[in-house]
């Protein structure tokens, strides 16, 4: 069953990416911040400073549909679909495409995905630090929502190169053994992050498997 999840899971985040994305990890590419407390054998105990998120939350028949039409929502939001005038300075080597009016709101890195147990699932990008909840432009769409992350601690283990299902799920036994070594309760479900677009060579691109912690 775990498998299963983890390969919609990771299906989502590449489609995702492959409409957009950051040209590279290594570029100068706006990312949530995170101090690292502890580390062992690849995986990394992190404290994440306060952020922004613009989500949504999809139901549909497939993981496929679902990512599609909860990409769409998000992208239509940060490319224009917003109430106000302010042109924001592109973040990253992503570019945006240009609208007759509204707000552009830079990509940032990552893109997650994650699956709640009944099958609903979650698409979120981050916003650039310099917004607020005060401050950025109020979505079009009441499907976007604005959500005020606060500070948290995170367990992470990065890929780079291949995503395969068999790699993602040593990731995710490699958490699970952190966790329980460490005796840290999670409060998430596994978030597939991906950190590059389509122009990175397979070998290089980076993905980080994610647990909330308590």
């Amino acid at each position: 069953m775990m498998t299963s999840k983890i390969r919609n899971i990771v299906g989502s985040a590449v489609g995702l990416l492959a409409a957009t994305g950051p040209a590279s990890a290594e570029d100068k590419t706006e990312q949530p911040k995170y101090d690292v407390i502890k580390h062992s054998d690849g995986v990394e105990l992190r404290h994440y400073a306060p952020q922004v998120v613009a989500e949504v939350t999809i139901e549909a028949g497939s993981i496929g549909q679902a990512s599609s039409k909860g990409f769409g929502l998000l992208a239509g939001y940060i490319f224009g679909g917003n109430q106000g005038a302010a042109q924001i300075r592109m973040t990253a080597p992503v570019t945006t495409q240009s609208t007759s009016d509204g707000t552009k709101i830079a990509m940032t890195a990552p893109v997650t995905t994650s699956e709640n147990e009944d099958g609903v699932y979650t698409v979120r990008f981050s916003m650039p630090a310099k917004w607020t909840m005060a401050t950025l432009p109020k979505p079009n769409d009441d499907k976007v929502e604005l959500i005020q992350i606060e500070a948290e601690k995170r367990v992470a283990y990065r890929l780079v190169g291949d995503r395969s299902p068999a790699r993602i799920e040593k990731a995710a036994a490699k958490i699970d053994s952190f966790l329980k070594a460490e005796k840290l309760e999670a409060t998430s479900p596994m978030i597939i992050a991906g950190y590059d677009g389509p122009s990175v060579p397979t070998e290089r691109k980076r993905w980080e498997v994610m647990r909330v912690v308590k």
